[in-house]
């Protein structure tokens, strides 16, 4: 099991606003299922149908996700939280991204939560695990979008450095067609209102589009 703490560092700046539904699983990765599909489109769909793009910031979790941001001292309009980007691109006309089933259901439970959700390799990253604000200097080679700017963000860290944020996650850790273990951390800026049914929900789909085992499922405050 991976053991994660919450810094004092985000503590203090939000108190009982943050907790982060962690699961562990043992998964297969594949190419998406088209019913997996299916279901990203028919919720993209609503989403599309529901808001406007004003409307996609004053979306409660994304709000305070970005006010969490601000706290921290990161702009949240230059450096979006993940699910306000996923959300801002479906109500824009585009589809998401379909990169492999791990992938695809964790942009499927973000932009069904509007929380930032993160897929790790569970056997590239320590058994201890950190969330943390990224120092001055610090930066990653995110997925797809060259190096990341980590100063006053929202970070895991391990003993080798930050390999996750709320906004984009590293290369290192990057899910793989060889992944064979993953944690995925459902990181609420908004307290722990619907983390477990966030948590069932990804259980499920993890069972039925990836051949999941789960090993582990819990809230950290």
């Amino acid at each position: 099991m991976v053991n994660i703490k919450i810094c004092d560092c985000v503590k203090n700046n939000l108190g009982s606003q943050v907790a982060i539904g962690s699961l562990e699983a043992a998964v297969k990765v594949k190419e998406s299922d088209p019913m997996l599909t299916r279901e990203i489109s028919l919720l993209s769909g609503k989403i599309a149908v529901l808001y406007k793009l004003s409307d996609v910031s004053k979306l409660a979790n994304i709000h305070a996700a970005r006010g969490a941001y601000k706290k921290f001292g990161k702009d949240p309009s230059r450096y979006r939280v993940s699910s306000e980007s996923l959300v801002r691109r479906i109500v824009k006309g585009n589809e998401l991204y379909k990169v492999n089933n791990i992938v695809d259901i964790n942009n499927l439970i973000s932009i069904y939560s509007l929380h930032s959700v993160c897929a790790y390799d569970m056997d590239k990253i320590d058994s201890k695990i950190y969330f943390t604000i990224g120092k001055e200097g610090d930066s990653y080679r995110g997925i797809g979008r060259g190096m990341v700017n980590l100063s006053d963000m929202p970070v895991f860290e391990d003993s080798r450095g930050e390999f996750g944020s709320t906004t984009s996650d590293s290369r290192r850790t990057m899910i793989e067609n060889d992944t064979r273990r993953v944690l995925m951390n459902i990181v609420s800026f908004n307290g722990d209102e619907n983390l477990d049914k966030y948590m069932n929900y990804s259980e499920d789909l993890l069972i039925k589009y990836a051949e999941g085992k789960i090993m582990s499922a819990r809230i950290i405050k």
